[in-house]
């Protein structure tokens, strides 16, 4: 994107072209074409300068959140982007927005994806955005963990498979890495988007008491069918996952859905 700013100096004519675009001075490349002329006692002209600028998927995405953000009534957010594994990071800096994220950040999950998709309409490429907050994201990643180990547990003890919710990528990362850690249970994601859960299994046999062997099996000491116990069920779905079960042509960047090239 190429476009021609004038004002009375060089420098007003930048900022002019920086706030068009939407983004920092430093990620404008500028040519100056026509400087103000100094006379003796006043400056004649004014200043024209051509300002080039290629937005970037984190840019686009940030540009996005800042627009909603502003919306909201948060005028002076802003965005620290940063670099992270086939992605970016955008932290969102706004007073006051960190107590509108829900329990389990539904507010950054709506923003999240909804800025993937901006992003992701640039071009074809897949690129990740992650937006966080005063560190909510960490803070989520530690009630996982804590949550992983409480369903392994469990497993050992039961013996019994334990399906969680359907979760993002993200988070079913951290559990798996929660879980790997584990001796004696093994975890997998089955489903497709966005219906993927993860699966905690035991790695051990169950062993049966002799005494339920003797009524058969399933059954109990007395030969009666033994009331089996329902599978723990574990739902930390937040409520914005829920609301978008059902993928919608819009929403699908590839042919393999927006989180695609991440096999977890």
């Amino acid at each position: 994107m190429k476009k021609e700013f004038t004002a009375k100096t060089v420098e007003e004519a930048k900022a002019l072209a920086a706030e068009e675009f939407g983004v920092a001075e430093e990620k404008i490349t500028f040519t100056v074409i026509e400087e103000p002329k100094k006379g003796l006692l006043f400056t004649k002209g004014e200043a024209r300068v051509e300002a080039e600028y290629e937005e970037t998927k984190e840019d686009a995405a940030a540009k996005y959140i800042i627009a909603v953000l502003a919306a909201m009534g948060y005028k002076d957010a802003k965005i620290d982007i940063s670099p992270i594994e086939n992605g970016a990071l955008l932290d969102i800096k706004a007073e006051g927005f960190a107590d509108i994220l829900g329990k389990k950040g539904e507010v950054l999950d709506s923003l999240q994806y909804l800025a993937s998709l901006v992003s992701n309409k640039i071009n074809r490429d897949y690129f990740r955005i992650t937006t966080d907050c005063e560190g909510f994201r960490e803070k989520r990643k530690a009630q996982l963990e804590e949550l992983a180990a409480k369903i392994a547990a469990n497993v050992k003890k039961t013996g019994r498979t334990s399906a969680l919710e359907p979760m993002n990528p993200y988070e079913r990362r951290i559990i798996h890495a929660a879980v790997s850690e584990i001796e004696g249970v093994t975890s997998r994601s089955t489903g497709e988007e966005p219906y993927r859960k993860v699966i905690i299994s035991s790695t051990e046999k169950r062993r049966y008491d002799r005494n339920d062997r003797k009524g058969g099996f399933g059954k109990g000491r007395n030969g009666g069918r033994r009331d089996r116990k329902p599978r723990a069920h574990f739902d930390i779905t937040t409520s914005f996952e829920k609301d978008y079960k059902k993928p919608k042509p819009e929403d699908t960047m590839t042919s393999s859905g927006l989180y695609g090239k991440i096999e977890i």
